[in-house]
């Protein structure tokens, strides 16, 4: 096995094979950590735990560590308690920050706040409402991140719109788990989409982006929207109707 110094010694040859005729303005580094976390139901692997990253410019290094989960907070990013997950997972994370303090020989420098939380010198705190309540941050700005790509299509590419003005064909898509979504369409609008359920999490969105690309190959063929709709899910689920709007509110309920 290795040594780190080994390692090292030979990251640091890729980058002077890598290094181009001239002066080096700086050197950005990154990489993606797994690592393992207290839930629950006891010690699950996470990949992309953390995102550790370096920049060294002439006269100026910098370390910033990016993590992906919320089990490091009081409260989850629903604004739901979770003493002991956060019990279990915060002190990790502040030895890992004294480490990295150790190794660089360097103060733990908070980063601004973030949509999601607020770093400390010891770890993140949760994103609070006026009153003091945590904020569900979750529902304020991932949920609308995520249905985005539904609802937007592509500047640049051509196929069905993904929003129409009124009434819409819709059919539930379901796997094991139950509902992750709802596969629309409106000939009216020119329009076809997929609307995930909230509650399906990420199963619905990745879900939900499969359906898109089927949608993309049925507007390819020339089909319309409702065409594709009852060709892609079949004559024995027949479409029922409803606003979008309506559609929308329902995939949000829990």
């Amino acid at each position: 096995m290795r040594t780190p110094a080994e390692t090292a010694e030979e990251l640091a040859g890729e980058v002077r094979a890598a290094l181009r005729p001239g002066a080096v303005g700086g050197v950005s580094a990154d990489v993606a950590c797994t690592g393992t976390v207290a839930g629950v139901e006891g010690e699950t692997r996470q990949e992309n735990l953390f995102r550790l990253g370096a920049h060294a410019a002439a006269d100026f290094v910098s370390v910033e560590m990016t993590t992906s989960t919320d089990v490091w907070m009081p409260y989850d990013l629903k604004g739901r308690p979770q003493p002991a997950v956060h019990q279990a997972n915060a002190p990790r994370l502040a030895a890992a920050l004294r480490d990295l303090e150790k190794a660089l020989e360097s103060e733990t420098e908070p980063d601004d706040p973030t949509h999601f939380g607020k770093p400390t010198e010891t770890g993140v705190e949760n994103r609070r409402e006026p009153d003091g309540t945590p904020s569900d941050v979750w529902s304020r700005f991932e949920i609308p991140s995520r249905t985005e790509v539904f609802r937007h299509a592509p500047a640049f590419r051509p196929g069905y719109r993904r929003t129409a003005d009124g009434d819409v064909q819709y059919v539930p898509i379901r796997s094991e788990h139950g509902v992750l979504g709802y596969l629309w369409a409106s000939d009216a609008d020119s329009a076809a989409s997929f609307e995930p359920r909230v509650a399906a999490d990420e199963e619905g969105r990745r879900v939900g982006l499969a359906w898109l690309d089927h949608l993309a190959a049925a507007y390819d063929r020339g089909l319309s929207p409702s065409r594709a709709l009852v060709e892609l899910t079949g004559p024995a689920t027949p479409p029922a109707t409803l606003a979008l709007t309506s559609l929308r509110e329902l995939a949000r309920e829990d």
